[in-house]
């Protein structure tokens, strides 16, 4: 058998992670395309690698690029996203993808369908390995009352003023702080704001962390049928109402307003100002943590089961935790449908992978080989 072509689109430090870890396997053939010639120039002496300059917000240049692909993977910026996907489903290729884009990504499930392909969208840390997880538990379980998902990445050092540290673009954390937050309620959908319902919580090896509502439950609104689920966002204390300042005051707004003549969208000016501010500087480590807790039964008891995470900059590589929880799940699930261990015709989430049990437990073995690995344990609720 021959190797399996992928195709990337996106040379960021997510997609550059990706990348490397493809390219290293002998499995595989890597393309990779950018606009970024630098973020390419770092990728072209990869082994079985190869660099194309594209403008991937154009449909053409995707499908030029993909043309003699196997396998896509997606890791454009979110707003670029679901073009990006509707394209390569109407090149006929199979694509997993990490964009996080706002869309609906069940609107491409019929032209998925109609072209006989595999797509599996939010396949990073979060959303991704908790939804996994999430879907892995429906099946052994009786009933699932609840699903909570706290996530953050975090700068290892704490530095003023923010005390954060973005390893992908600006845009899509402040969309974090901006986009209202979905939340299930007695089995309702239900809308809170972002930054809202601050709550500390304390996780081993990290400390004290502040969680707040974020809009991360995604395609769980309409898969999973569990009346209680939330998704927080972890960050340390104190930044959420930093953000909420600006937010307020307007800094994230994206109504153009009038400065000495010129016209300027603040949420641009506000992203460009904290590319420096937010960014990992050379020296600097970062670390991805995580807790899943979910509650129901298991052969009629009361069961609450709790899966961590905490992964950190891994020194040798120098990829960033973020680049490595995320990357690697997407190589993960991309080596699931490349094998044929996975494969379903049309638009799939996470969640859905998770109830294969054999594609689950291939991309949770996947994780664990390159140190990704969860924690998890089980307790007994009766009697509470």
């Amino acid at each position: 058998m021959g190797r399996t072509h992928a195709v990337v689109l996106g040379a960021g430090r997510v997609g550059g992670a990706i990348v490397r870890d493809l390219a290293g396997d002998s499995a595989w053939t890597v393309s990779v395309a950018d606009l970024s010639q630098d973020a390419l120039a770092a990728l072209a002496a990869l082994p079985a690698v190869t660099t194309t300059v594209a403008d991937l917000s154009r449909p053409e240049e995707v499908r030029r690029v993909v043309a003699d692909a196997d396998l896509v993977i997606g890791a454009v910026p979110g707003f670029m996203g679901f073009e990006t996907a509707a394209t390569v489903i109407d090149a006929g290729v199979d694509l997993v993808d990490i964009s996080f884009f706002e869309e609906d990504p069940f609107r491409l499930d019929a032209a998925a369908r109609k072209q006989g392909v595999t797509v599996l969208i939010d396949c990073g840390v979060a959303p991704g390995c908790g939804n996994m997880i999430l879907g892995h538990l429906s099946t052994e379980l009786d009933d699932i009352d609840t699903f909570v998902c706290m996530v953050g990445g975090l700068p290892t050092v704490r530095r003023w003023p923010y005390e954060y540290a973005a390893v992908f673009s600006p845009l899509d954390v402040i969309e974090e702080y901006t986009r209202p937050a979905r939340l299930v309620e007695h089995g309702e959908i239900v809308v809170r704001p972002a930054l809202s319902e601050i709550e500390l919580v304390d996780l081993p090896g990290v400390g004290t962390l502040e969680a707040f509502n974020s809009d991360g439950l995604r395609t769980l609104l309409t898969t999973m049928k569990v009346p209680w689920m939330k998704e927080k966002t972890l960050r340390y204390p104190g930044h959420a109402e930093r953000m909420s300042v600006l937010r307020e005051t307007g800094f994230f707004s994206q109504s153009s307003v009038d400065v000495g003549g010129v016209t300027i969208r603040p949420l641009d000016l506000t992203a460009q100002l904290l590319i420096d501010s937010w960014r990992l500087g050379p020296d600097e480590q970062d670390l991805t943590v995580m807790r899943i807790e979910v509650t129901g039964r298991r052969d009629g008891r009361r069961v609450r089961l709790l899966y961590d995470l905490l992964d950190r900059f891994d020194t040798e590589s120098r990829v960033t935790s973020m680049a490595r929880t995320t990357g690697y799940t997407c190589t993960a699930v991309a080596r699931a449908v490349a094998g044929g261990h996975y494969r379903s015709a049309g638009v799939s989430a996470p969640e859905t992978l998770g109830c294969d049990s054999r594609a689950f437990d291939l991309v949770m073995a996947d994780l664990a080989r390159h140190g990704v690995s969860f924690t998890a344990r089980e307790e007994t609720l009766d009697g509470e």
